[in-house]
């Protein structure tokens, strides 16, 4: 897993919302799709799409894609076009005010950190934990590396799995 390039991500996405872009992509990976379909159901970004380098149509975005809609069928994967395969998320917009705050990584490329339940408890709770400050703001989430996934810390606390710390988002 490259942290440098979710670094890259948390930017990206945090800026792409303050800009109020209805949509914007990012580089297709298992880590950065895992990490927006948690951000999906999280309610952070509406829609997560895989594309090429331009842009899916409109409804595609809207609504849940389909394979079979005639004329936009999905592009198989292969040698040739992988390296320019994108995820595009659909951004979410409340009363004119970006959903996603501010997404920002926990763990860096040159400390990662690794919580226990106990850590995780303490931080979904609102305390510090090691050098991780809690959760303090209504909505915010911290997102967790494990080895069922990649799951929110709340998630991770009633499962009782402890993993790396990836990104907090508010």
């Amino acid at each position: 897993m490259s942290l440098v390039e979710l670094a890259n991500i948390c930017s990206h996405i945090s800026n792409a919302s303050k800009a109020r872009l209805g949509f914007t992509s990012i580089p297709n990976s298992k880590l950065h799709l895992k990490l927006a379909l948690q951000l999906q159901n999280s309610g952070f970004i509406s829609t997560v799409v895989r594309g090429g380098a331009t842009p899916p149509p409109a409804h595609h975005l809207l609504s849940h894609p389909s394979s079979n809609t005639p004329g936009h069928e999905i592009e198989p994967i292969t040698r040739e076009n992988v390296a320019s395969r994108k995820l595009w998320l659909g951004m979410k917009y409340w009363n004119s005010e970006p959903v996603l705050e501010k997404m920002e990584l926990v763990s860096k490329p040159t400390r990662r950190i690794w919580m226990d339940v106990e850590g995780l408890r303490k931080l979904v709770l609102g305390r510090q934990s090691g050098y991780v400050k809690g959760l303090g703001k209504p909505g915010e989430c911290l997102f967790v590396s494990t080895d069922k996934g990649i799951m929110e810390a709340r998630e991770c606390v009633e499962r009782k799995i402890g993993g790396q710390l990836l990104c907090k988002v508010r």
